[in-house]
């Protein structure tokens, strides 16, 4: 994946969080994942005082990417990115939401300790759940 996608996905996640519902946490996060076709979805997080139904922005993308096109085509990347300047790799519920959607070899950028992160998909969730023939 060349730097200037990953640069392109990096400002669609920086944009969808600035639109983050975060009072309880004020941590703002957004994604962006772009498919095989070159499709974009975005999303944030929105959270709720019950922290449970708090959804994250990696599975909001997710959501609208299906309301928009539903389920076809792979993503090839994801960038996740927050306004706090804190690491914020995907957590494991979006990593397990994302195994459906997300081509082997997909790019996963995100706000490491020490700047922004690059990693295969497959590195972060190697042992992905999955039924057979799914």
């Amino acid at each position: 994946m060349d730097s200037a996608t990953i640069n392109r996905l990096q400002e669609a996640a920086r944009q969808a969080a600035a639109h983050a519902y975060a009072p309880y946490s004020k941590f703002r996060v957004g994604a962006a994942l772009l498919f095989d076709d070159g499709f974009v979805a975005v999303g944030c997080n929105v959270e709720n005082l019950s922290y449970g139904l708090t959804m994250c922005a990696e599975r909001n993308a997710v959501s609208n990417a299906v309301t928009q096109r539903g389920a076809s085509g792979k993503i090839v990347a994801v960038a996740v990115t927050n306004l706090n300047a804190a690491a914020s790799p995907p957590c494991g519920g979006c990593r397990q939401v994302l195994s459906e959607f997300v081509s082997d070899d997909a790019v996963v950028s995100f706000p490491g300790d020490n700047g922004l992160e690059l990693r295969p998909f497959r590195e972060l969730f190697p042992f992905a759940f999955h039924l057979e023939g799914h």
